[in-house]
């Protein structure tokens, strides 16, 4: 018989468990605590090296990639209401054969793209 082998454990990232921050918090005197205003005078760097700085949330993203976001919304929100104001335009451009039967299709798919 062979035993089955356990999976292997996952390691707990406790700086970024919220009640392991809260709980770190409060032994650093900043977090939650009373009306006297004690531990308020806990200087920064300290709070900084217990709780992490998190430095990925500081980095720029690149003009070009701010550009595309806006290019791309733009589109799609200009698509989205040619399909809600005029359908029929829409279907033709997009098929080129007769018009559609039904505009409710072609106004979800605009509803969806606005969304």
């Amino acid at each position: 018989m062979a035993a089955k082998q356990p999976p292997p454990l996952m390691k707990k990232h406790s700086q970024t468990d919220l009640v392991s921050r809260l709980k770190t918090r409060k032994i650093l005197g900043v977090g939650g605590g009373g009306d006297d205003g004690a531990g308020q005078q806990v200087h920064r760097s300290k709070i900084s090296q217990v709780l992490g700085n998190e430095i990925k949330f500081a980095v720029r993203e690149p003009l070009g990639l701010r550009v595309w976001q806006l290019v791309s919304a733009v589109m799609f929100s200009g698509v989205a209401i040619m399909a809600l104001a005029f359908p029929d335009q829409l279907y033709d451009a997009i098929f080129e054969e007769e018009s559609v039967s039904s505009k409710t299709p072609i106004r979800l798919y605009g509803g969806a793209l606005l969304s």
